[in-house]
């Protein structure tokens, strides 16, 4: 009998990168482009509203809402950019649940974090960690693909995530972009790094050190 874990979905591709893009402009603009604080604080994640509110929902919601179109516009060149090509490979079902599984868990682990530190007040929003866990999953069913930073710079997509990790890390550690949720941009990378062992039985390091032979 088939692990549920590892059972495939039947392949279809319906283009949901795009319709995830697009709900994400309708919120935006429905929200009052991301100065409503009133709707931020009712969909975004904040560690006081969901657990002693219990506006659960957050934990998914929050993963569509942006606090400026420059916010909403580098996430969504990320997702499309790439999104598109995940979804083509794993088929739009597939991609749907790793999509928002992945954003769940960035959630989640933002708001453990967050109660950790006592930080109750602080309202998370922004696809980010949704999208960082789209480029590791990218660079791994496309470990030979390169990515041209600025359309001039050839980065291979595994070494990108690893960049990308380390300027997350170092601006953590340093404190540098200050209201730039680096952790949850991490808590991305791992969850997409889980669900890659979990679900596919693939170890992105064995697939990138297979990559450079």
């Amino acid at each position: 009998m088939q692990n549920i874990l590892h059972k495939k979905f039947s392949y279809s591709f319906n283009y949901a990168t795009l319709i995830i893009a697009i709900v994400n402009v309708i919120a935006f603009v429905l929200t009052g482009s991301g100065r409503n604080m009133n709707f931020q604080y009712l969909f975004g994640l904040q560690p006081i509203l969901c657990l002693r509110g219990h506006y659960y929902w957050q934990l998914f919601t929050y993963m569509f809402m942006h606090g400026s179109w420059s916010h909403l516009i580098s996430n969504m060149i990320g997702l499309i950019f790439f999104g598109i090509y995940v979804e083509k490979s794993l088929g739009s079902k597939e991609f749907l649940l790793f999509y928002i599984l992945c954003g769940i868990i960035c959630g989640a682990a933002s708001l453990g974090i967050y109660v950790l530190n006592q930080y109750w007040q602080i309202v998370l929003v922004g696809a980010s960690g949704a999208v960082y866990a789209v480029l590791l999953i990218f660079a791994v069913i496309f470990p030979r693909s390169t990515v041209f930073i600025f359309g001039l710079i050839p980065v291979p997509a595994p070494l990108l995530v690893v960049i990308y990790a380390g300027i997350a890390i170092f601006d953590q550690v340093f404190g540098m972009r200050q209201g730039v949720a680096h952790l949850t941009h991490l808590s991305g990378f791992a969850a997409a790094w889980l669900y890659s062992v979990v679900r596919f039985g693939v170890n992105p390091i064995k697939v990138w050190k297979n990559a450079l032979r």
